[in-house]
């Protein structure tokens, strides 16, 4: 009996190269559409979770009969959840707010079963970023480096330079928690062709 496929519902390279780490090659990459805009009750947490159940639950209603890993990523100060980047004001915003201080990265990860099963977890990481000068902020924007970044950022790139210090999983920050990843997948049955 061959084991069923397995689709990332993610467009997101540095999932797939977290993936590629852990010797694991989706079958197929299934961008999920989804509506991301936060709910009125929505904490940063509530937000991560419910995005990545619901991207699993898209791309494994338009696939059938295989294993879907999904996941979000929300970057937050306090209550209030950092936007993916689309402009050098928004990054701008981002920078300045997170400079000199402390944040959260919430990273959720959903895995449907081809049975239906489900199964998601939560990872919790907090950062501390060093104080930013005008000049360095500048810099980072025109690297373009944090556009399509949650909070603006990516700290596998430049703006590892930015971070005092990390508490949690480094590549949970960069997108993918590779043990609870791991564990989920294992859970709802899946094994390694």
């Amino acid at each position: 009996m061959t084991t069923p496929r397995l689709v990332l519902a993610s467009a997101s390279p540095r999932r797939l190269d977290l993936l590629a780490q852990i010797d694991l090659k989706p079958d197929a990459v299934v961008a999920a559409e989804i509506d991301e805009t936060p709910l009125s009750n929505d904490t940063p947490r509530l937000l991560a979770l419910r995005l990545a159940v619901a991207k699993a639950a898209k791309v494994a209603a338009e696939q059938p009969g295989v294993y879907v890993l999904a996941a979000d990523t929300v970057v937050a100060v306090g209550r209030r959840v950092l936007p993916k980047v689309e402009t050098q004001a928004e990054g701008r915003t981002c920078l300045e707010l997170l400079s000199g201080r402390a944040h959260k990265v919430l990273t959720a990860v959903a895995v449907r079963g081809p049975d239906g099963r489900e199964a998601s977890r939560l990872v919790e990481s907090r950062l501390h970023f060093k104080r930013l000068t005008p000049a360095e902020i500048t810099a980072y924007l025109a690297s373009g480096e944090g556009v399509g970044k949650a909070g603006g950022y990516a700290i596998q790139g430049r703006a590892g330079a930015f971070v005092m210090s990390l508490q949690g999983s480094y590549p949970a920050v960069v997108g993918l928690p590779l043990y609870e990843t791991l564990n989920l997948l294992t859970g709802l049955g899946y094994s390694r062709p």
